[in-house]
């Protein structure tokens, strides 16, 4: 989920990428918007997010495309799409991150999965591929009441190999969270994700382990309609490396 720079689409191979992760999008959900004869899935959802105001800098995401569902044989899918502007250029060069998710839970009961990633981007060379183990602490014997009683799902998923053009030692940990306050209102939510990245071979300006955060605050407006408000954190980008948007959410749950 981090973001080394983002480059225009107009460069050589860019608009071939970002049509098949277009395709492969559509092609996760016809079969379930079809209601076809066979049911492929548990449970699931799709939200879409556009946030047309950014505090600090245009540079960052402005549409955002979030699919997870539950599937047969213990397997799950989770996938983000952001869309965004290059900075000082015009309004019709846009810039893309997709990550695709593969889950697999090791057991009926276990709160570990295995998992792999696969990350594409603007730009050459800027892919990134990686198997780890996924924990999900609030489904851990032991912990699954003091979770509960906190209305807090937490997991972390260690990508401890990465097969792609960078160096096998390259690894991140990545941390995702969502919490409810039914004490207060069951239309609020918070939500959010934290990557820190090691051992990454990068120029002199850049932390030496740089995170990627975003924690948003949801509220439910009316039906499957939120507002959200999202603050960032992107110290792969340089300049300004904080960033609040605020949005709405349109959220498709099956």
């Amino acid at each position: 989920m981090y973001q080394v720079k983002y480059e225009a689409l107009k460069i050589k191979g860019g608009w071939q990428k970002i049509f098949w992760c277009i395709l492969s999008v559509m092609g996760f959900i016809y079969p379930l918007s079809a209601q076809a004869d066979v049911k492929n899935s548990g449970g699931g959802f799709i939200d879409f997010n556009a946030y047309p105001y950014l505090s600090d800098t245009d540079n960052d995401t402005i549409v955002t495309i979030n699919i997870a569902a539950k599937l047969e044989n213990r397997f799950s899918y989770f996938s983000l799409l952001n869309l965004g502007k290059k900075s000082g250029t015009e309004a019709d060069t846009v810039t893309y991150y997709t990550e695709q998710n593969l889950r697999w839970k090791i057991t009926e009961t276990s709160p570990f999965d295995l998992t792999i990633q696969l990350n594409f981007r603007s730009g050459e060379k800027n892919d990134r591929h990686r198997l780890g183990v996924r924990w999900r602490l609030n489904d851990t014997p032991g912990l699954v009441d003091f979770f509960k009683a906190l209305h807090l799902k937490y997991a972390l998923n260690l990508h401890g190999i990465q097969f792609d053009h960078e160096a096998a030692y390259v690894w991140q940990m990545e941390h995702a969270f969502r919490m409810v306050f039914p004490g207060i209102s069951d239309r609020l939510y918070l939500a959010g994700f934290i990557d820190h990245t090691f051992n990454q071979d990068l120029p002199e300006d850049f932390p030496r382990n740089p995170i990627v955060a975003e924690v948003q605050v949801g509220v439910r407006l009316v039906e499957n309609f939120y507002g959200i408000a999202e603050y960032r954190i992107n110290q792969y980008r340089r300049g300004e490396t904080d960033n609040l948007a605020v949005g709405v959410e349109y959220k498709i749950v099956w």
